[in-house]
């Protein structure tokens, strides 16, 4: 599903060049739900937007469903990520002047729209939306609206969901529903990778990865729990 070798960033500033990624080499299987943990400044969200299509690494390979993301143009790439992933961010990134309904259907086509209908209707029951469907997203709360930014992600059934510290705005009854989403979506087939400080996913993962100064850590086996279901 995905594959990064041998990938370092490098960022240019005032004070001279820093390093975010080192010679970062892992494979994701479909199926996986992968955990990266690490501290603050390690890597983490850099090695999520450069698997995402969004940072180009300073040298190395970022595949995504047996495709080179960065041999593409950026029109290319832009495609395949509306295709092949979904992302949640932690700061949600709604469209403040769409309605909750209106922000989980954004980036669908009107054919995919109509053909997902039922789709988003249980998802915003799921969620725990229905008397938010025509809400505006300043009225929400923070729990709402993360709820929102996991619909919007789930609603295409992308083979890969990259979320990036999803629940570090949210209570612990929040946090723990986001991650049970992201569960049942695993096991219904999808891959996962969540970017995360806190424990909440562990009871999820299939792998836990650990990132420190750019450079995985600790060894990145299964949990063998949750590993059920992988392909080898």
């Amino acid at each position: 599903m995905v594959t990064c070798a041998q990938v370092t960033r490098t960022f240019a500033t005032r004070a001279g060049r820093i390093v975010g990624l080192v010679e970062v080499s892992f494979h994701i299987n479909p199926g996986e739900f992968v955990v990266l943990q690490g501290p603050s400044g390690s890597g983490k969200s850099t090695l999520l937007l450069t698997l995402g299509g969004m940072l180009r690494p300073s040298s190395g390979t970022v595949t995504v469903a047996g495709t080179d993301l960065y041999a593409l143009s950026s029109g290319a790439r832009a495609r395949v990520r509306a295709a092949q992933i979904g992302f949640v961010f932690q700061l949600f990134h709604l469209v403040p002047y769409l309605t909750v309904h209106q922000n989980i259907l954004a980036g669908l086509t009107s054919a995919q729209a109509r053909e997902n209908r039922d789709r988003v209707d249980a998802l915003i029951t799921e969620l725990g939306l229905t008397e938010r469907r025509r809400t505006l997203p300043g009225t929400l709360s923070a729990g709402e609206r993360q709820r929102v930014a996991l619909a919007r992600a789930l609603v295409r059934r992308p083979p890969l969901i990259l979320a990036d510290e999803p629940t570090g705005n949210l209570d612990p009854a929040n946090a723990a529903l986001v991650f049970q989403h992201l569960g049942r979506y695993r096991q219904e087939g999808g891959t996962v990778l969540v970017v995360t400080h806190g424990q909440e996913a562990t009871s999820h993962a299939t792998r836990i990865l650990r990132l420190e100064a750019g450079r995985f850590v600790t060894p990145t086996l299964p949990l063998a729990a949750n590993a059920d279901s992988l392909v080898p």
